[in-house]
C-alpha cells in the first residue's frame, strides 16, 4: 500500500525542466493506471531520456509529425507510440512546450492491483516480470494509443497520474547506454540515457542495436 505523503500527484513543474534532469528524477515515483477494472500502481525502476531534435534516437529528431505531435508539449503529457506492429510503449513529455523530449519508462515494480497486472501478463513468470521492459509496462496498465496526449497532471479524474513516490537517493542510481536504440554511436555509448535503480530486480536487461541486414 503506498502511504498517504506518497500519494501527492507531481506538479506540472516537475517535468517543464530538461529531460536529463528529470528522467532520473523519475525513479521511485509511482505511475497510476485508474482502470474499470480497477486502479495499478507502479513504482518506476528503470526509464530512458529522449531529447527531441537534438537526439537521432528520439522519434521528434526529423521534426513535428501527427505521431509525435504530442512531444512537442506541454510538459505533463502522455506520449504512447505503437511498435512493431503488436506493442505499445508510454512516455512522458517534459521540457518547455514547443521543443520535444519526453521520457521513456521502460520497468516499474507493481505496488497495487497486482491482480490485474497478472491477468493481462499471462506470461510474466513472477511478479518482477509483470513489467520488465517498456512493452510489457504498457501492457500490464493497459496503455495503449487511445491514451496518448493524456494530462497527466489534470486535476480531477484522469486515466494516468504520476505521483510523488520516494525520490531515489543518487547513489542508488545508475545510468548507461539506452536499450536497442539506432542512431546511438552504435553502442549507446552517444547517448548514456538510459537510468535505472541499482539491483532492482524489475529492471530490464540491456540490449544493444543490431542494424537489419538489407537483402541483396
Amino acid at each position: 500500500m503506498i502511504a498517504s505523503p506518497d500519494r501527492t500527484p507531481l506538479p506540472r513543474e516537475f517535468f517543464d525542466r530538461p529531460v536529463l534532469e528529470v528522467a532520473p528524477d523519475l525513479l521511485g515515483r509511482i505511475l497510476v493506471r485508474s482502470d474499470p477494472d480497477g486502479p495499478i500502481a507502479l513504482r518506476l525502476t528503470e526509464v530512458e531520456a529522449y531529447d527531441g531534435q537534438n537526439d537521432p534516437g528520439s522519434h521528434a529528431y526529423r521534426g513535428r509529425t501527427p505521431r509525435n505531435d504530442v512531444m512537442f508539449g506541454p510538459p505533463g503529457h502522455v506520449y504512447v507510440y505503437f511498435t512493431y506492429g503488436m506493442w505499445h510503449c508510454m512516455n512522458l513529455v517534459c521540457g518547455p512546450e514547443g521543443r520535444a523530449s519526453a521520457v521513456l519508462l521502460r520497468a516499474g515494480e507493481i505496488v497495487e492491483g497486482v491482480e490485474w497486472a497478472r491477468k493481462r501478463r499471462l506470461s510474466a513468470r513472477n511478479d518482477n516480470e509483470l513489467a520488465k521492459g517498456p512493452a510489457r509496462l504498457a501492457t500490464a496498465l493497459d496503455v495503449d494509443r487511445t491514451l496518448d496526449g493524456t494530462d497527466a497532471c489534470a486535476a480531477g479524474d484522469t486515466p494516468l497520474r504520476v505521483l510523488t513516490g520516494s525520490a531515489v537517493p543518487p547513489d542508488q542510481v545508475r545510468n548507461g547506454p539506452r536499450t536497442g536504440v539506432s542512431g546511438d554511436g552504435g553502442n549507446g555509448d552517444v547517448h548514456p540515457w538510459r537510468y535505472w535503480i541499482a539491483n532492482d530486480p524489475t529492471v530490464s536487461p540491456y540490449r544493444a542495436h543490431v542494424p537489419r541486414r538489407r537483402r541483396s
